[in-house]
């Protein structure tokens, strides 16, 4: 277009993006061969994508002939998080499967939906909030889908060394260009299935793919290693591997939970649907997964002895008490039946009222996303209403023992927003459990377990693990929150939650772990939310102990927290990639890996409690 040209033509020149067809080849059609850019919404939402896209439509002319039976569309795309329609000829495909993942789909082309001669597919996207979408890569195939999605067959089975057992497991498939490949598969008993991924109850699955080369990954969430193959698949192969993961990561006396869990069944929005979610926790790895359905209460137990996969974990019953403008809380262990919790009570002291009405046992009261937007509130950015102050008088009127630091599924920009918020409560008196969370709906978009909380407790069969001992050391603080690394302390041989008496000086020991697939590059230990001492991991891309370290620090005048905090980049493979921010306050984003320890007490006057610093006059 002309420089001279008017300013709304120029304008009209960048909304949409026409790519002149290829000749028309026999057979399957390239509609394009690479990637492009389009941006719904005005505003750049990532850094990581040009400040101008190619447009807000992709528009590919072609020339066919009429398709008298059904044809396929393929595409690869990366970063949908907003809806984008798939037209030919002015006709609905499909929609965009959502998701951030770089990913491979097929779609169905109904017969009479191609015409002769020259024909068109649209690619726009709707409404007007900004998504940088990476779409491309498009392919009409002349053959029906079930038939292209399912052109060669693998025999996968995965088992655990030592000793060769069977074990639930996520099995991820990408293809040459590491985006997850489209699967011919259907969830069944058995297994958890979406594009690229397949948790397996265990550890088989027959792979049903299009002809060609193939990663196939084989893990179980953040404790193990990952195994790894690659083949090459004709039309018509079928072939067998065999892949074997390894524990990389010692948590002997940990139990992992996910305090934060939902399925679409209840929850009605993502995409598990109860038995698929059982089968995630299980190829996951987590042994205490509490049950958090937004304002009901969903007992797992019979679904688990159903699915075959209550061994593997011992679940517990809360429910997110969610507000409509207050927070989210999550209440866990409450009763099968009783009183309801009232989430339209009109205040905080209301809803405690309600939820202390409707539990028998001492509750974990957990404050959810507490940086993130709900009904148009931010729980923490009411500091004036949370606590004074002045730290010698704190309150403390939300409902809550605990707080999420960590929340896979609305990741922060800042990895350590929340921990500070945490460590700033602690050193004005206010003791709170931190936990790790995934707050995850779905299958595959975000990772069940992805974000955990380490209790202790004893875990040699995570089947039976007792409830109530591992729910009072939750109560007591005596947590490790992971994301991806852990970070344990000991302080004089006290842990997370213990009172540490009076002494002379502090010998404090820490230990930071992760899989051979994330890598530590930092460590620090924080005094009253201050650091103290920090180091460069050097090495850091080690399997199970990554960095260890004995500090030697002076007692305090006062009484003290200690915390110890680990980071590292994130993880972009596909078999665990990291979320970008869920409520992003910035187009720069950094991927991370964190882990952080339970706080350690310090009593440097030796009256037997912790007591927050004085303020001075």
């Amino acid at each position: 277009m002309m420089p001279g040209w008017p300013a709304a033509l120029r304008l009209l020149s960048l909304l949409v993006l026409v790519i002149q067809p290829p000749a028309a080849p026999a057979g399957d059609l390239v509609l394009t061969a690479r990637m492009h850019h389009l941006r719904s919404g005005l505003a750049r939402e990532w850094a990581d994508f040009p400040a101008d896209a190619e447009g807000r439509a992709l528009v590919l002319p072609f020339q066919s002939t009429a398709n008298q039976g059904e044809r396929t569309l393929r595409l690869r795309h990366r970063d949908v998080r907003q809806t984008w329609r798939l037209r030919i000829n002015g006709l609905d495909i499909a929609v965009v499967p959502q998701d951030e993942a770089d990913t491979i789909s097929y779609h169905a082309v109904p017969a009479g939906t191609v015409r002769d001669g020259l024909n068109e597919l649209r690619i726009e996207g709707s409404g007007a909030a900004s998504d940088d979408v990476s779409i491309g890569q498009i392919r009409l195939l002349d053959r029906p889908r079930a038939e292209a999605i399912g052109e060669a067959t693998v025999d996968v089975t995965v088992r655990e060394a030592p000793g060769d057992r069977a074990i639930p497991c996520r099995i991820t498939v990408a293809d040459a260009d590491g985006a997850l490949a489209a699967l011919g598969n259907a969830s069944d008993n058995g297994h958890a299935v979406r594009p690229g991924v397949v948790y397996s109850r265990d550890g088989t699955a027959r792979l049903l793919l299009p002809a060609g080369r193939y990663t196939i990954y084989a893990g179980r969430g953040f404790e193990y290693g990952v195994d790894r193959v690659t083949v090459d698949l004709g039309r018509g192969a079928h072939v067998a591997r065999r892949l074997t993961i390894r524990r990389e990561v010692d948590t002997t006396g940990w139990a992992a939970m996910d305090t934060h869990v939902h399925s679409a069944t209840y929850a009605r929005h993502g995409d598990a649907t109860i038995a698929e979610r059982l089968l995630t926790l299980a190829g996951e790895g987590i042994e205490l997964p509490v049950s958090t359905e937004h304002n009901q209460r969903i007992d797992w137990e019979p679904a688990a002895r159903t699915a075959q996969v209550r061994q593997y974990f011992t679940p517990v019953l809360g429910t997110e008490v969610t507000t409509p403008a207050l927070g989210h809380f999550n209440v866990f262990p409450v009763p099968a039946t009783g009183p309801a919790i009232d989430e339209r009570a009109a205040d905080w002291a209301a809803i405690g009222r309600s939820i202390a009405a409707a539990v028998t046992d001492p509750p974990l009261i957990v404050l959810n996303h507490g940086r993130d937007d709900h009904g148009g509130f931010r729980p923490l950015d009411h500091a004036g209403e949370i606590t004074s102050t002045d730290r010698t008088s704190a309150r403390w009127p939300l409902p809550a023992n605990a707080m999420e630091i960590v929340n896979s599924g609305a990741v922060l920009a800042d990895p350590l927003r929340l921990p500070r918020d945490w460590m700033a409560f602690l050193s004005r008196g206010i003791v709170l459990t931190p936990v790790g969370s995934s707050d995850s709906h779905d299958v595959a978009r975000y990772i069940v377990g992805q974000g955990r909380t380490y209790v202790r407790a004893d875990d040699r069969d995570p089947g039976a693990i007792d409830r109530g001992r591992a729910l009072d050391s939750l109560r007591r603080g005596r947590v490790l929150v992971s994301d991806g690394l852990l970070a344990e302390i000991d302080v004089n041989g006290s842990g997370p939650g213990d009172l540490l008496g009076p002494r002379r000086e502090l010998a404090v020991r820490i230990r930071v772990q992760g899989p051979a697939w994330t890598r530590a590059d930092h460590v620090a230990l924080y005094l009253n939310g201050t650091v103290l001492r920090e180091a460069t991991i050097h090495d850091g891309g080690r399997p199970g102990v990554k960095w260890t370290t004995k500090w030697r620090v002076p007692v305090p005048a006062h009484d003290a927290h200690l915390v110890a905090i680990a980071t590292g980049p994130g993880v972009t493979a596909p078999f665990w990639p990291t979320a970008k921010p869920y409520q992003p306050t910035s187009i720069d984003f950094t991927p991370y890996v964190l882990g952080v320890s339970g706080a350690v007490f310090v009593d440097a006057d030796g009256n037997g409690r912790f007591d927050p610093v004085p303020t001075r006059p």
